[in-house]
């Protein structure tokens, strides 16, 4: 009766993570990188002038890595669905470890066969 009842909380807590990754919005891997450049000053000789800040997105794709020059508007939406994709892949992680421990709690494994000794 024990087992049961933890194979059932444990299928309850697999829906609720399941109702999660459906309310996800917008995904996206990679990673948002803000730069600046510090360059010597053309109009004032010996002085050094910043410039920027770029927003640059980097992913990966096929085993490549990808980047993409982004505006500070564009680099705010990108980080929330970058955010959004690490949420999901913690999700995933968990609903696969729900599923092995409710598929190993309710299926029968091999037979051990006794030992020759």
């Amino acid at each position: 009766m024990r087992e049961t009842k933890k194979v059932a909380t444990m299928k309850t807590r697999y829906r609720r993570l399941a109702q999660r990754l459906g309310r996800l919005e917008l995904v996206l891997q990679g990673t948002i990188t803000e730069r600046t450049i510090l360059r010597d000053d053309p109009k004032r000789p010996g002085w050094r002038r910043d410039y920027g800040p770029y927003y640059q997105w980097t992913w990966k794709k096929k085993g490549k890595t990808l980047t993409v020059n982004l505006s500070k508007g564009q680099s705010k939406v990108f980080q929330r669905a970058i955010k959004n994709h690490r949420k999901m892949e913690a999700i995933l992680d968990e609903m696969r470890s729900l599923s092995l421990a409710i598929l190993e709690a309710t299926t029968d494994g091999v037979k051990k066969r006794k030992s020759l000794e």
